[in-house]
């Protein structure tokens, strides 16, 4: 990813914690099609959320590529564990958006079309 935006609210981001973010966050950029790579950019928002049982954080991952937006949030009780969670969900996210985006060529593919073209001709009916 060439722009990771890592930001906190009611949390104090330390050096450990941006250096993880920053690892987990710009690993993904492999799920991502290639013309995609360079204008993909990633805001990490990090919370500190006081509930009733005890401190919550929470990671929510915005990442924008080209055509859409991509987005994968989760509250634990530890900073990293939330990352880790949210950077599975986003490597499922980043993986379907490749299949859709991506240019599937190739000797195999051409040859798949050709067949099925030729089932196509082979079927129809021929007028007369």
């Amino acid at each position: 990813m060439t722009h990771i935006d890592i930001t906190g609210v009611r949390y104090q981001i330390d050096e450990v914690t941006k250096k993880y973010v920053t690892k987990k966050v710009g690993r993904l950029q492999r799920f991502l099609p290639r013309h995609a790579r360079k204008s993909a950019k990633a805001e990490v928002v990090l919370k500190e959320v006081n509930r009733a049982n005890g401190n919550k954080y929470e990671c929510d991952v915005v990442i924008t590529v080209p055509g859409k937006k991509i987005a994968a949030k989760d509250s634990t009780m530890n900073m990293l564990a939330a990352v880790d969670i949210v950077e599975a969900k986003l490597t499922t996210q980043l993986k379907k958006y490749h299949d859709e985006h991506s240019q599937h060529g190739g000797r195999t593919q051409r040859l798949l079309r050709s067949f099925k073209e030729r089932i196509t001709l082979a079927t129809d009916p021929v007028e007369v």
